[in-house]
Formats: structure tokens, sequence, C-alpha cells
């Protein structure tokens, strides 16, 4: 690449992180180019704007996945309600609870209960989980990630006691969202939810698959600017990776460079954010996740579902670390984010 263009280029990287903000264009360029040394900025920049709020601190998050049963079928996800192929489980209350014992005892201080939308876990029956969880770890954050609701279910949750809720937008684009999901499923319900949650109060997270069938430049530069309007607390992003029972299991996987790229924009753009390193990307690449925290994220969440079920929770096939027991991948983050020079630190993990 010629020195101007390579000059151009970091101060377009410049310019994003200084009004935290980017141009259809600049991020077309971002996402185009192959010099080495303009990819190694951009992390850099994003690495440093992580570190000068979080400092060489690494979040972990104990994720518990209660139930694989679905009533959508979003097209993209091996749980997806007409994967007659998917083996179904719901972890019993017991079980639930005996994941925070372990987890708490091995550091963790935020349980993240993620789930398919499951009917028979009812608004009740997720209250009072939530409420045990808090009464017996009044120190710890609750994260829901169970899907779509209304404004009156999240606010119930909230107000027992829950802290945070993930919930992908998946696309702004609500042409490409129809790509993705059933007709039955809407854009605007996904992203009113989303604005619900902020409204409640809760820490809110959204995010989306970097290489989802027939994303663009433009429906990712949408996303990037819906999360610098919602303002979100956390944002998701990782590959889209097939599942071979689904309708896109012979759809190409996005790719480890385009997430980290990725990644390090939505650092630029939004400081503060609380950004995971996620399994996915890991499971496109040995080194993923150090990857990850090296272009500008700040949080992994290990497994802490028992490991009779982990292999069932199969949204994208391939899944890392679905045989080894919640110290083995506790311990085994810790030295994976050693090795890059940070930190597991066990606290919540707050957004500041």
């Amino acid at each position: 690449m010629p020195e101007r263009c390579m000059q151009m280029l970091k101060q377009i990287i410049t310019e994003i992180e200084n009004r935290q903000n980017i141009t259809r264009d600049q991020l077309a360029l971002l996402l185009e180019t192959t010099d080495t040394g303009d990819i190694a900025f951009l992390h850099e920049r994003a690495r440093k704007a992580a570190d000068a709020i979080y400092g060489k601190q690494v979040f972990i998050r104990g994720l518990i996945e209660f139930t694989n049963y679905c009533k959508n079928d979003c097209i993209y996800c091996g749980i997806r309600k007409s994967n007659r192929k998917a083996e179904r489980y719901r972890l019993t209350e017991e079980e639930i609870l005996s994941c925070c014992a372990n987890g708490y005892e091995l550091g963790f201080r935020t349980f993240v209960l993620q789930g398919g939308e499951d009917p028979y876990f009812t608004d009740n029956k997720i209250c009072a989980l939530i409420r045990q969880i808090k009464a017996q770890y009044p120190d710890c954050a609750v994260t829901l990630s169970i899907g779509e609701k209304e404004h009156d279910s999240y606010q119930a949750f909230f107000d027992a006691g829950a802290d945070r809720y993930l919930l992908r937008h998946e696309t702004a684009d609500e042409a490409h969202y129809g790509k993705l999901h059933p007709a039955e499923m809407f854009w605007k319900h996904r992203m009113d939810c989303l604005w619900d949650l902020k409204e409640i109060g809760y820490q809110v997270g959204c995010g989306f698959m970097v290489g989802s069938p027939e994303q663009t430049v433009d429906t990712l530069y949408e996303d990037l600017q819906f999360i610098r309007k919602l303002q979100p607390h956390m944002v998701g992003i990782g590959p889209f990776i097939p599942q071979k029972d689904t309708p896109f299991g012979e759809k190409k996987a996005g790719t480890m460079e385009d997430t980290l790229r990725l990644l390090s924009i939505i650092r630029l753009l939004q400081p503060h954010v609380l950004l995971p390193s996620t399994t996915a990307l890991g499971t496109i690449h040995p080194l993923g996740r150090e990857k990850g925290i090296q272009a500008g994220a700040n949080v992994v969440m290990p497994n802490l579902s028992p490991v009779a079920v982990r292999e069932k929770y199969k949204l994208y096939d391939n899944k890392i670390c679905t045989g080894d027991e919640a110290a083995e991948c506790r311990h085994c983050m810790a030295r994976r984010m050693e090795s890059v020079g940070y930190k597991v630190v066990v606290n919540r993990g707050d957004y500041h």
C-alpha cells in the first residue's frame, strides 16, 4: 500500500477515536485494508482506550446455559424449535443454584442465565430464581439473556434483582433482520425490547454476528450507528458460525479478522463499553479470545453449565470447552489472559 494511503488510514483511525463516530466509507476502508501496519495501529489504539479506563483487567462472567428449548425458529440457530436433531434439556432450580455455588467458590461475581425463549420458565419461575441467587450471593450481579419479553416481564425481573440484560439486536437493518428470522419475528419488537430494558434501568447489552448471511458494509454501518444511539453498557459480537442442522448450515462462516477489527472500532466508538471476547472467537481460532482482548475486549465468559449439557447447547458447531469442568475453564482462562499481559479480576466488573 502506498505511504500516503497508510498515513490516510492512520489519520482515519485517529479521527474515529477523537470523534467517537465513523462514516460508512471509513468503515469500508478499515474492513477492506490488507495493510498489517494499519490493522495493528487500529488494535493498538483500541487496546489503549480500554486500558485507560479499565487497566489490565479482564472481567469474568459465569455462563449458565439453563435451557435449550426455544419457541422461536431463527434461521441461523441450532436450538431453533424446528431442529428435531437438537437434544433438549432444562436445568432444575437446584442444578442452576449448584452452578452458582460452584462459580462463587471459583471467584465468579456475575452469573449469566442464558437460554432459549422457553415457555416453561414463566416470569414467576425466573423471578423466584433471581431472588434465590441474590439472597445467597448479594455481592454478585445477575445477568439475564433469555430473549424478547414484554415490558412488564422485564420490569418484574428487574424488581426481583436482575442487574443486566443481554439481547443481541442481530442487525439494525430491518430487511437484513428478515433474512435471519422467520416472518413471525419482528425487527421493531427487538428494538423496542432494547429501549424498554434501557428505560427500566438495566445495564444493557446488544450485539450482532460478524459475517452473517447477507450482511454488508451498509448493514454493519447501521449496527454501529445503532450502538452509538442506544449507548449500551455491553456489546457482544462474535463471528457467525454455521450449525449444520439449520438452513444456514452450508453458509460461509464469519472471520476472526473482521471480528477483531469490529471489536476495535466499537471500543473506539464506545470507550467505556464492556466488550466480550467470545467463545465463538475462540472456536474459529485457538487464540481467538486472547486476540480479542488485544483488540480492545475486556470480558470473557467461561461456562459454569454442567458438563453433561454443554454439548447440547449448540447454537453453532464445534463449540469449544464443552468437556471441561468449571474449575478447569476458570484456571485455563486466567492463564490465557496472563499470557497476553492481562489479569482476570474477582469482582462484579460493572460498567464505569
